[in-house]
C-alpha cells in the first residue's frame, strides 16, 4: 500500500522538478526527499508499533503496522487529490515518443523499444546493483540484514534496530519514489495509478523469494517478460492473468520463492 503512495509521490514530485532539473535528474532527486519523509514517517508514527519494545521483542506485530500504514496512505492520497486534483499528470520527453525497432525476427515480429523505458530500466539496473552491494559488503547493509533477520540477537549485538528499520523504511520510499519519477516519463500519474502497480509489484517480490534482493530483481524481469511475452498471443486485458497463472505455479511448485530460503534451511 504504501509503495503505491510513494510510487505516485515521486512521479509528482518530477512533474515540478523536470522543467527545471529535467526529467531524468529531476527523477533521481526525488529519492533524498523521499527517503526523509519515510525516515520520519517510520520514527513518529510507523515504530510505535512496530521495533524493540523490551530484549525480548515485544511489538503489535504486523496486523498494527497494515493498520497504520493503510489510513497514512488513505489520508496522503486523498489529500494528494485535493493539493494535485484529480488530473493526471505526465511528463514527457524526447524520449516518451522514441523508439529502437528490432526486426523483423524471423520475417515476422517486430519489437519497438521505447526509449524512456530503456533509460528506466537501466537505472532500475544500477539502483538494484548498488543496493546489493550496499546491503552485502558494507557494515550498514550487515547490520539492515541483521535487525531483519534476528532483531533480538541484532540488538544484543550493539545494533540499534529501530533506526535500522527506520534507514530500511526510508530507503524503500526512496526506491520508490525513483521508480515513480521514471514511469512518469512514459506514463500518466494521477493520484490513485499506484493501485494498478501493487499486486503486480508484490507477485515480483513473493517470486524471486521474501528478504532477497536478488531474488526480487529476478522476480521483477520475470513478472516484466510474462506480461510482455503474453500480449503476443493474449489480450491486453488478460496480461495480467498470465502473470498470475506464472505465481500461483511458483507458489505451489517452490512456496519460499525462486531465490528463497525455506523453513528448515532458515
Amino acid at each position: 500500500m504504501f509503495a503505491s503512495l510513494y510510487l505516485v509521490t515521486g512521479g509528482h514530485i518530477l512533474s515540478f522538478l523536470g522543467p527545471y532539473w529535467g526529467p531524468f535528474i529531476g527523477a533521481i532527486c526525488a529519492a533524498p526527499l523521499l527517503f526523509a519523509g519515510g525516515a520520519l514517517l517510520h520514527k513518529f508514527l510507523i515504530s510505535r508499533v512496530s521495533g524493540l519494545r523490551t530484549a525480548g521483542s515485544l511489538d503489535e506485530g504486523h496486523f498494527g503496522q497494515l493498520i497504520v500504514t493503510l489510513g497514512i496512505s488513505l489520508i496522503l492520497q486523498n489529500g494528494g487529490q485535493i493539493v494535485f486534483g484529480s488530473t493526471p499528470v505526465a511528463v514527457r520527453t524526447p524520449l516518451s515518443a522514441e523508439a529502437f525497432l528490432i526486426g523483423p525476427i524471423y520475417g515476422a515480429a517486430t519489437v519497438f523499444l521505447n526509449k524512456a523505458k530503456l533509460v528506466a530500466f537501466f537505472v532500475a539496473i544500477l539502483v538494484a546493483t548498488v543496493l546489493y552491494l550496499t546491503l552485502e559488503y558494507t557494515r550498514l547493509g550487515k547490520a539492515l540484514r541483521a535487525a531483519a533477520d534476528n532483531p533480538t540477537a541484532a540488538t544484543y549485538m550493539g545494533i540499534d534496530v529501530d533506526r535500522a528499520y527506520r534507514i530500511a523504511f526510508g530507503l524503500g520510499s526512496g526506491i520508490t519514489a525513483i521508480a515513480g519519477g521514471l514511469m512518469a516519463t512514459y506514463i500518466s500519474f494521477g493520484p490513485f495509478v499506484g493501485f494498478d502497480y501493487v499486486i503486480i509489484m508484490y507477485s515480483g517480490v513473493v517470486l524471486g523469494g521474501m528478504g532477497s534482493i536478488l531474488g526480487a530483481f529476478w522476480g521483477g524481469l520475470t513478472v516484466g517478460f510474462v506480461q510482455q511475452f503474453s500480449a503476443l498471443i493474449l489480450p491486453p486485458q488478460l496480461q495480467n492473468a498470465a502473470i498470475f497463472v506464472v505465481f500461483l505455479m511458483i507458489v505451489l511448485l517452490r512456496p519460499q520463492g525462486l531465490f528463497g530460503r525455506s523453513a528448515e534451511r532458515a
